[in-house]
């Protein structure tokens, strides 16, 4: 079946085209040309009508949405997320874990590899993302403190050994055993992340050395600058400016990160270090003022106000409901990006770092026909996977 999308603002790994025309075939991508296009030679035809064509988006670290969580362990669950994600312009996603037993997260893993074959209407799967349960009790956030733990090469191995479409873990690095576990994982082509973290540069510095080259929610349950006597230490984050090669992944719900946070991170790292995530969990796309942070059945219950979840104490926030394109609309109006660099920030920089690059993330022939149609306010008109219309509003 061939895709034809015309009268179209397409954003390319060369520049704008503004009046461009894309054409698909087969779930891939055949010609791109600087011209509005005409109506034949195609099955679909859809007319953008000056509307901007880009990559679809990826979220490399989301919980949940429309009231579903991927740990409650169902295959309802996962194709539920991708698809209320789906609606808003998420076209891949890594589902992501919550610290919990170790009987709860292979439930999950075995769930994933049956939703992976069964998901034909939502954003697709390029693998999970476990969090946890290897952090910091002091930086544990909204993790559940009944789960935290050392790296223990006895529960790990055998997990990775099991499930090949793990792609990701986020680990606190100062944790002993945490350097071993990071060396093993990179073995393994699964990329090490530093992630609620009380650790001290030093700290930081050498687990990039053994493949921690990139860090979680950066800012969010992260160490700082700290004092110890009369000695000041660097923290997780200024570890992570100061590598120039880590890549960073932030939370752009306008809540995690203020306004003035967004624009150092940018100015800091720039669009080709920064990947936008939503980390929603399963209130997103709902209305609820009250929901469950991880197992429906044994999850800790949170608050939903102010447009994002909070522990019922709002000492600190447990996670977000927002949608991709709330992140790239921030990103614009609050951090003042241009539109180019944030659409990069959720499209071609999460494809490099999860290695998906060579298919996803961009608009060129021969790649996968991933793609999203959206006006001036970011409001999603059209989402496209492997060619096809999944959401058209």
């Amino acid at each position: 079946m061939q895709l034809k999308i015309i009268n179209a603002q397409i954003l390319t790994p060369s520049g704008p085209i503004p009046n461009g025309s894309l054409l698909a075939d087969n779930g891939k991508i055949i010609s791109v040309t600087h011209s509005p296009g005409g109506q034949d030679a195609a099955d679909t035809v859809i007319d953008a009508e000056g509307q901007y064509l880009s990559p679809g988006f990826i979220d490399i670290h989301l919980h949940g949405g429309a009231g579903h969580d991927f740990m409650d362990n169902t295959v309802e669950a996962f194709l539920a997320i991708a698809r209320l994600h789906a609606q808003h312009g998420t076209t891949s996603m890594t589902p992501t874990t919550l610290s919990s037993t170790q009987e709860h997260l292979l439930q999950t893993l075995d769930i994933y590899g049956q939703a992976h074959s069964l998901n034909d209407g939502g954003a697709r799967f390029i693998g999970m993302h476990i969090e946890g349960p290897y952090f910091s009790m002091e930086q544990r956030g909204a993790q559940d403190p009944r789960y935290i733990r050392n790296p223990d090469p006895a529960e790990y191995e055998p997990i990775v050994q099991k499930y090949p479409f793990i792609r990701r873990w986020s680990i606190a690095p100062e944790l002993e055993g945490a350097m071993a576990m990071g060396r093993y994982l990179v073995r393994h082509n699964i990329l090490p992340t530093v992630a609620h973290t009380n650790a001290i540069d030093e700290d930081v510095f050498e687990a990039f050395a053994n493949g921690y080259t990139h860090a979680t929610h950066f800012y969010n349950a992260m160490s700082t600058v700290s004092r110890r006597e009369a000695y000041r230490y660097a923290g997780a984050i200024e570890a992570g400016f100061l590598l120039d090669d880590m890549t960073v992944e932030i939370i752009a719900d306008g809540r995690h990160l203020p306004a003035s946070l967004l624009k150092l991170v940018y100015k800091i790292k720039g669009p080709d270090k920064i990947a936008l995530i939503t980390d929603a969990m399963r209130a997103a796309g709902t209305h609820v003022t009250s929901s469950i942070l991880g197992r429906y059945d044994d999850g800790l219950r949170v608050l939903i106000e102010d447009e994002v979840a909070k522990m019922p104490d709002r000492s600190v926030f447990a996670g977000s409901v927002a949608t991709a394109d709330r992140l790239v609309r921030n990103m614009i109006r609050l951090a003042q990006v241009p539109l180019v660099d944030a659409i990069k920030m959720v499209t071609a920089t999460p494809a490099r770092i999860m290695g998906v690059a060579d298919k996803k993330g961009s608009i060129r022939p021969g790649m996968d026909a991933d793609l999203v149609l959206f006006d001036d306010n970011i409001d999603i008109s059209h989402t496209i996977i492997n060619g096809n219309i999944v959401f058209q509003s």
